[in-house]
């Protein structure tokens, strides 16, 4: 029972390994821990500084999200999301997502499956553009699939991918924009669909979930969600590009966006918590695609993996020590107290949702 209770725990690492073994097959081990001795790492320092101003966009673009629900300043909004991205590295499944999602409903009383809407919607903005940064190579994607040692292609992929992603955005898209039709079809679906013993729970969350997607209902929030996605991926490749610096090859900063988009994207697969493996294959095999030494790209994607890994883990767990999320009878209660929200709204779901979240 142990086992198959944390099956998906043991499947991550298993895929982590098979990923390591294609990264570090064949590799010349003392090479490339003679270039991470000697790399400049005066260089991190400028990249982490950005990357921390993309982390307080993206608190922003949460705080934007989030208005509709609860007004909060992205001061507030900062510390959550480190404490998220802790989550993300120390714990299996992106539970990081969930983390943040319980803080914001211990700390503002924000519904928690409103406020992972708003989650759901930042990542599939993230992957539109990690698409887009992939789009915009295209030319060098082709190269990607045989000698630089990675699995697969990687065309196909990112065809695959955008069609899932721009399928699942559309659908959210439609869902927020016409609301009422939305919340008649789902109420159809669960009364056809699910148990009667949870059918009233389940549609009053799923109902909650709808309300987290009311900052997609103008066009123009819509667009600065793009907007401000884009500047967050942009911080994080500048720091893609300040880390290069510390080692003794040059890549353009295209080369560097297409690096990112694939990486990030490949982080989606399962993996041991901090993703191990499914962030370094492809990172390397990227560089190997641009002609740089598989021994110098290997210095350099690890590198780069823990001056991403070890500052905003650090501090999250800052953040989370300063106000730790509480624990027992009183989340129990209030827990309790919005599951009998969800049953109360059943009356007339399509006239309780829209407003009831707003401050």
């Amino acid at each position: 029972m142990t086992l198959m209770k944390h099956w998906q725990t043991w499947l991550g690492i298993v895929i982590s390994i098979v990923f390591l073994y294609f990264a570090l097959n064949g590799l010349h081990l003392g090479e490339a821990w003679q270039a991470v001795k000697h790399a400049r790492y005066i260089w991190l320092l400028p990249g982490i500084a950005v990357y921390f101003m993309g982390v307080y966009v993206r608190a922003w673009r949460w705080h934007y999200l989030l208005r509709p629900l609860k007004k909060i300043p992205t001061r507030s909004m900062f510390p959550i999301v480190a404490i998220g991205y802790m989550g993300n590295n120390i714990f299996v499944a992106r539970a990081g997502e969930v983390l943040r999602a319980v803080i914001l409903k211990d700390r503002h009383e924000v519904p928690v499956s409103a406020s992972l809407a708003t989650v759901i919607v930042e990542r599939i903005f993230d992957g539109v553009v990690m698409l887009g940064f992939v789009f915009l190579n295209l030319g060098a994607v082709a190269h990607l699939t045989g000698s630089s040692g990675f699995v697969g292609s990687i065309r196909s992929l990112a065809i695959w991918g955008a069609v899932i992603f721009f399928a699942v955005l559309l659908v959210f898209l439609l869902a927020a924009m016409f609301p009422k039709p939305a919340e008649r079809l789902i109420t159809m679906v669960v009364n056809k669909v699910v148990p009667s013993r949870i059918r009233e729970k389940t549609l009053g969350i799923v109902l909650r979930f709808m309300s987290g997607l009311e900052s997609l209902r103008s066009p123009a929030d819509a667009l600065m969600v793009l907007l401000t996605t884009v500047i967050i991926w942009l911080f994080e490749t500048g720091k893609y590009w300040f880390v290069m610096h510390a080692f003794d090859f040059e890549v353009s900063f295209f080369a560097l966006m297409l690096m990112n988009g694939i990486v990030n994207l490949a982080t989606t697969i399962p993996s041991a918590p901090g993703y191990i493996g499914t962030f370094d294959a492809p990172g390397i095999a990227v560089l190997a695609a641009y002609g740089v030494p598989r021994e110098m790209a290997t210095a350099y994607t690890l590198v780069l993996h823990a001056a991403l890994w070890f500052p905003i883990t650090i501090l999250g767990a800052y953040y989370y020590l300063r106000q730790p999320l509480r624990w027992g009878k009183q989340v129990t209660a209030e827990s309790r107290q919005e599951q009998e929200q969800d049953v109360g709204s059943q009356v007339d779901p399509l006239e309780s949702v829209p407003d009831k979240n707003n401050p």
